[in-house]
């Protein structure tokens, strides 16, 4: 099920706060190549290991989402570049701005790790620690990588799903200045700039951008009561982003990033139970800074390479909702913050034999109006990597993680991959464990008088057992590939309402399991389709009935078309089968949701070396679907703008 509704948050940091800033990372081997695939084999993959590594010796299931893609179908909020990714059930509640959650294989949306420039950015502050994808805009990022499958043994807790891991934008070559200006549907108006550069001792990148929607209806006209009307949504969010680093010498360097995030988004309130919307909208703030500093230090010219990081993160929500007149009342808000320190060595064995290991210490804490609450934990993990005759493949890790409200817990991850000689085939598997922590919500927020809820301090972490084996199989030089990959995932120690409805207890078990394929064919240089299929099936072993909101059947076809250099076409087609819902407030907590087919279109053309004009139509056929029950998703939409380059 979606968290409880998100509050927004507006935070003292300013943007000054940027220039304090750090950066993750693993820098890219190689930069991989554009389009719509899920993983072509000869991309690099950062996450599914920790250090860049070709995709063709990767076992895990990723898909990696690139700048030029995002830029190519104008995404410009991360629901948006995330929606076709098989595995993934995209849920926005009220279109931009609004609380989106993303449910990996069948797994519950707080599952899945979110990493910005290698800081967590799932929020503390939230009652199960989720992640509120409809807060981040696109501008500034270079590629997403999307890793399914449980992956505690290399990022801990909170990874039973999967990691979706977001990458910005590092300057490089001669100083260079951006500009995009976008206008369009439902009130919509873009601004973003950027300056960048870097040598090999320098380098730096700055992002500013801002997004506004100020009319997009989300009620469904059958729930609006007589006589009443309705405001449409509104969303207006400002993004701020720095990248720099430093080569001090020829074996130690430092990096710089930061993430300052201000936004408001204003929908329509619902009064009473049953609820029925009304005339008026509250108010969500919010605001979040992530940032982070590394050092780099490199004594044996990349055979062992060192990265000592501080990271820290703040998001500050607030909620106001109007009275019987509209006016607003007074805020509710609530602060999570995280901070981390951490070690990463990676040592060369030998040639295609790596070890890697780590250290970490973080801390996070709450800040309600009821309570202030912090808990701290220690974690150390191990990884091989290893290649044999660059045929077989393996990677396989191990991690330790000592919490200090519930102990200790032990997790791990195996994935061996072999390319089959002669037709090239590539088998692959892997075997691993998870396990999300308790939030400090549910371990000590105590909702009373009036609710009688407690927080229960004696809870466990929730704990899942996942596999997948599958193939993938070019043909005809690349042109040609296709794969599917079977996936299974047992989790227990779920953390319910006990059976007195007054706490929290660990008494949920969920399987979830299913298949994903996907088909690409390279027709020639300019023209490629891509078309991708999940079936997930999802349930609560508990109740033995399927859980809300993972539909059976997602469907995505991609094509791109590059009649000339300087244009460029593309279509995506997204299809979401049927699924469980609760209706608007939830008091018919189980019905059965409708799906859609959704069309998108995108163009863009270079009419100088310097200025790029571009369009877009989302919800070709204007589809009035609810996603999820009893919230419209935006109608049709025409977007359009101007994108101009200086220097570089």
């Amino acid at each position: 099920m979606l968290p409880f509704p998100q509050t927004a948050l507006r935070g003292p940091l300013p943007f000054a706060f940027l220039l304090l800033a750090g950066t993750s990372l693993n820098p890219l081997a190689a930069r991989a190549q554009s389009g719509p695939e899920t993983i072509r084999l000869d991309e690099v993959v950062v996450s599914a290991t920790g250090t860049p590594t070709p995709a063709r010796e990767v076992a895990s299931s990723v898909t990696v989402i690139t700048a030029d893609q995002i830029q190519r179908e104008q995404r410009r909020t991360l629901p948006q570049a995330l929606a076709a990714v098989p595995g993934l059930n995209i849920v926005q509640i009220g279109g931009p701005g609004g609380q989106t959650s993303v449910f990996m294989r069948g797994t519950n949306s707080n599952h899945v790790k979110v990493l910005i420039d290698g800081i967590e950015a799932n929020d503390p502050s939230t009652p199960n620690r989720s992640f509120d994808f409809g807060s981040m805009l696109t501008d500034d990022v270079e590629r997403i990588e999307v890793l399914r499958g449980p992956q505690s043994g290399l990022y801990g807790a909170n990874a039973i799903g999967g990691v979706i891991s977001i990458v910005t934008r590092r300057g490089e070559g001669p100083p260079k200045a951006t500009a995009r200006v976008q206008a369009g549907s439902h009130g919509t108006f873009n601004q973003a700039a950027g300056f960048s550069g870097g040598d090999d001792r320098f380098n730096y990148a700055f992002n500013v951008s801002h997004m506004r929607s100020d009319s997009t209806d989300s009620v469904p006209p059958n729930l609006i009561p007589p006589g009443v009307r309705v405001k449409p949504n509104a969303y207006d969010a400002y993004s701020y982003s720095s990248r720099l680093g430093f080569a001090l010498t020829d074996t130690l360097s430092v990096n710089w990033v930061g993430r300052y995030t201000d936004g408001q988004f204003r929908s329509t309130y619902d009064s009473g139970f049953p609820s029925r919307p009304t005339s008026y909208r509250s108010l969500s703030n919010y605001a979040q800074a992530f940032t982070r500093g590394e050092v780099v230090w490199d004594p044996l010219g990349g055979r062992f390479v060192n990265r000592f990081g501080v990271s820290y993160s703040n998001q500050d929500r607030s909620y106001r909702s109007p009275d019987a007149f509209g006016a607003l009342g007074l805020p509710t808000e609530n602060l999570g913050e995280r901070t981390k320190l951490d070690w990463r060595g990676d040592l060369e064995l030998a040639k295609g034999h790596m070890l890697i290991g780590g250290l970490s210490y973080e801390r996070e804490r709450l800040d309600t109006p009821s309570l202030t609450a912090s808990n701290g934990s220690k974690a150390a993990y191990l990884e091989y990597q290893g290649n044999v005759a660059d045929r077989f493949f393996l990677a396989a890790n191990i991690r330790h993680d000592h919490d200090d409200s519930y102990g200790g817990h032990t997790t791990y991850r195996i994935a061996p991959a072999y390319i089959v000689p002669g037709t090239e085939t590539k088998l692959k598997a892997s075997y691993g464990t998870g396990f999300k922590a308790p939030t400090l919500a549910e371990l000590f927020i105590d909702y009373r008088p009036g609710f009688n809820f407690f927080g229960n301090p004696n809870l466990k972490p929730e704990e899942s057992r996942g596999w997948d084996v599958g193939f993938e199989q070019p043909l005809l030089d690349r042109r040609v590939q296709f794969g599917a990959t079977w996936f299974q995932n047992d989790i227990q120690n779920l953390i319910a309402t006990n059976a007195a409805r007054n706490s929290y207890a660990n008494i949920g078990k969920a399987e979830t399991k299913g298949v994903e394929s996907f088909a690409a064919l390279q027709i020639s240089e300019q023209l490629r389709v891509r078309a991708d299929y999940t079936f997930t099936l999802a349930k609560d072993e508990v109740a033995r009935q399927e859980l809300l909101r993972r539909p059976r059947h997602k469907a995505s076809g991609t094509v791109t078309w590059t009649p000339m250099d300087k244009l460029s076409l593309s279509a995506t087609l997204i299809y979401v089968g049927p699924w469980v819902d609760g209706n608007r407030d939830f008091s018919v907590p189980r019905l059965k949701a409708k799906g859609a087919t959704l069309v998108n279109l995108a163009a863009e053309y270079k009419a100088t070396d310097k200025v790029t004009v571009f369009g877009r139509v989302d919800n070709l056929f204007d589809k009035r679907w609810e996603n999820p029950v009893g919230f419209l998703v935006p109608g049709f939409g025409a977007f359009g703008g101007v994108k101009v380059a200086f220097g570089g």
